[in-house]
């Protein structure tokens, strides 16, 4: 059986939606489910992976990417 990864999009600043938040709970659930995560940041929301912008998400992905999920630019 093939694996099945979820993309999700992310394109909002990560500190005026929930949005960022979303993500890591979407993404933590997907992979406890052995499922393949893709985050593709766009836009504003690549200012969610940049080091000194809200701490608490960027480690939070970064845990999550060494769960497995993927980042696409």
């Amino acid at each position: 059986m093939m694996k099945k990864e979820i993309a999700m999009f992310l394109s909002t600043t990560p500190y005026s939606y929930e949005n960022t938040h979303t993500i890591i709970r979407l993404a933590d659930a997907a992979l406890e489910k052995g499922h393949g995560v893709r985050l593709i940041a766009s836009g504003d929301g690549v200012f969610t992976i940049v080091k000194g912008q809200v701490p608490q998400s960027l480690k939070a992905l970064e845990a999550l990417v060494e769960r497995g999920m993927k980042v696409d630019i």
